[in-house]
């Protein structure tokens, strides 16, 4: 009976901190909404192009996809901080301590994912993709599918900025460890380098440039995977001694 009504506590607390943080991802969302036409004047700000809407629906299109991003860049620390107190019961004061870190190093390298993807990747690649067909075509973009590759170019690397701190949370609960991110190492490369031979342009220096910063990303998770392995690994041998020792 004990063990029953701790499944049901368990699931309880799961669903309140869902609650919480799909009520925090409404909130900015209706936040971004109000904000809409300024974040979009500061995307559009220095695009060299005009862009047209081909009806209504369109113009609501980007009124969700600009509130939602800013949505969830907001709603980051927010469900980071639900999933801290979610696993905290299990874990120890140092590692409660420990992981706590995590939550801002998560909303920072979003950030800077983001950065990375609108500032670095996506002026080269635009670049490049209308100047194919400068010669061929009058060019004229749509806001949604502007928009559209704008997210293709910066979500991506979003997500992908966040793994070493994933790696060294999922390792400090024990999920993780070293071992097994080696062990796929090969494979991981092959999905980061075709994710990098898919959104740029045909040719081997743009596909080097950027997958040189996704498998870095991994290897720097694999090294801080390790310092988190090891640091745990520690501190168990001496709770056990410490506990051998009392007995």
């Amino acid at each position: 009976m004990d063990q029953e009504m701790s499944v049901v506590e368990h699931l309880s607390e799961l669903r309140k901190r869902l609650i919480i943080t799909m009520l925090a991802f409404l909130g900015f969302l209706a936040v971004g909404f109000i904000y809409t036409k300024d974040i979009y004047g500061v995307l559009v700000k220095d695009l060299e192009v005009k862009l047209t809407v081909l009806g209504p629906s369109d113009i609501l299109w980007i009124y969700f996809v600009i509130a939602g991003v800013f949505s969830i860049v907001c709603t980051i620390p927010i469900a980071a901080i639900q999933i801290w107190l979610f696993v905290r019961p299990a874990l120890m004061p140092h590692e409660q301590k420990m992981t706590l870190l995590y939550i801002p190093a998560l909303f920072l390298l979003f950030i800077g994912g983001l950065c990375f993807g609108y500032f670095v990747i996506l002026p080269f690649v635009f670049k490049f993709l209308v100047s194919l067909g400068d010669e061929m075509f009058q060019t004229m973009f749509t806001t949604e599918k502007y928009f559209e590759f704008v997210m293709n170019m910066t979500v991506p690397f979003a997500v992908l900025f966040e793994l070493p701190v994933v790696a060294m949370f999922l390792t400090s609960i024990g999920i993780l460890n070293p071992v097994a991110l080696q062990k796929i190492r090969r494979y991981a490369y092959f999905i980061l380098i075709v994710i990098a031979v898919c959104i740029t342009p045909p040719d081997f220096i743009s596909d080097f440039s950027v997958a040189i910063p996704l498998l870095f990303i991994y290897e720097l998770s694999i090294s801080l995977s390790k310092i988190v392995y090891k640091r745990k690994m520690k501190r168990e041998a001496e709770d056990l001694a410490e506990s051998a020792s009392s007995e």
